[in-house]
């Protein structure tokens, strides 16, 4: 009798967070941006907390590059600082940096991204997972929203963070970062393998934790 093949660690990653991306992806802010029921204001304060969380990401991509880990996963065409500083502009002007300041969520999503990225490659990519695969994915839903509710142009200034130029075909892009992750999930050991797992679960809760802190700011009125 043949022993079952081996769930592949992109799978196992996805099934193991479902509960986590759910909760998230359905928060109380998501669900009012989605529905139109923000202003202006509310998903230029998103965008501003992402480009926090995405300075963390990509500041140390040139010394990531060179583990055998996390290697594979630094990619150019992923990149999303500089579009985010240009949705910025556009959306508060050229002193956009001006009280950009991170909500207590965000403070402590970037120390976990930081310290990941310095000291744990295999936690930081649980982190990229979740953000790059997610914009990917999910995020064309919000440029949709945003272009539809706030008149954005199609892939302009406002939702260029959303916008990936050098992708040309999502679909086999998403296949082959998988199979990046299950290379590297087939490079770790059980318990390391477990610990990514849990770490992709935080990932998702921290940015669920985001989502509220702005949910406390822009509150709907009953």
């Amino acid at each position: 009798m043949t022993a079952p093949e081996p769930v592949p660690f992109s799978t196992v990653l996805r099934t193991a967070s479902s509960e986590e991306h759910e909760a998230a992806e359905h928060s109380s802010f998501m669900s009012h941006l989605l529905n139109g029921r923000l202003g202006i204001e509310a998903y230029a304060d998103l965008t501003g907390q992402l480009w926090h969380v995405y300075r963390a990401l990509e500041s140390r991509a040139g010394q990531l590059a060179e583990h055998p880990l996390t290697g594979p996963f630094v990619d150019r065409a992923l990149l999303r600082t500089a579009a985010i500083e240009r949705d910025l502009a556009h959306l508060r002007g050229p002193d956009w940096r001006d009280g950009l300041a991170p909500l207590p969520a965000t403070a402590a999503y970037v120390a976990r991204v930081e310290e990941l990225a310095a000291e744990w490659p295999a936690g930081y990519i649980a982190h990229h997972y979740t953000r790059y695969l997610g914009d990917l994915s999910g995020g064309q839903i919000i440029r949709g929203v945003a272009e539809k509710t706030w008149g954005f142009a199609r892939k302009g200034d406002g939702v260029r963070f959303y916008v990936f130029e050098e992708v040309d075909n999502p679909a086999a892009f998403k296949r082959d970062y998988r199979a990046r992750l299950d290379a590297a999930g087939a490079a770790m050991d059980e318990v390391e393998r477990r610990r990514v797992v849990e770490e992709c679960k935080r990932a998702f809760v921290l940015n669920g934790a985001v989502f509220r802190d702005l949910d406390a700011r822009y509150p709907l009125s009953a």
